[in-house]
């Protein structure tokens, strides 16, 4: 997992967060940047059913998408089609502009990180790192968490 934080004071904040990642009995801080790829990501919906989030993804030279419905992402309106775009980070504005220009409502457009590999948990250990997940968020420095689970 990648934590983003953001603070006026590391001094404060690194050792925070240390005590999360040991009372979680998740390992220690340490680079691991390497399992993951820095891509733009942009999430949008279209108002027509019949909308091709492929075709879409291809022409605004998207590298790849993955469809959304309302049930995967509350941003994404019930009976519309929706589609989280991977590009490069480079035309990340790019993709938005041309989605935006052709009927697409862009809700979210940002750099950030995808897993390149998602490890096999159990139920338990789906709880137990939800529940981290959730004292990681609940921190009041911790800006983003970008972590390898689907």
């Amino acid at each position: 997992m990648i934590v983003e934080v953001l603070t006026d004071n590391q001094n404060r904040t690194a050792p925070e967060i240390r005590v999360l990642f040991k009372q979680g009995q998740l390992g220690t801080a340490g680079s691991n940047k390497f399992l993951f790829d820095h891509i733009g990501l942009v999430e949008a919906h279209h108002a027509d059913p019949a909308a091709d989030p492929e075709a879409a993804a291809i022409e605004a030279g998207a590298n790849d998408f993955e469809p959304l419905d309302h049930a995967a992402n509350d941003d994404i309106p019930e009976g519309r089609v929706g589609a989280r775009f991977f590009t490069e980070r480079a035309a990340c504005a790019a993709v938005s502009h041309w989605l935006a220009a052709n009927d697409w409502t862009v809700v979210t457009s940002e750099i950030g990180y995808v897993a390149k590999s998602f490890p096999a948990l159990s139920e338990t250990q789906r709880a137990e790192v939800g529940e981290f997940l959730q004292k990681l968020d609940d921190h009041d420095d911790v800006h983003r968490v970008w972590a390898a689970l689907k």
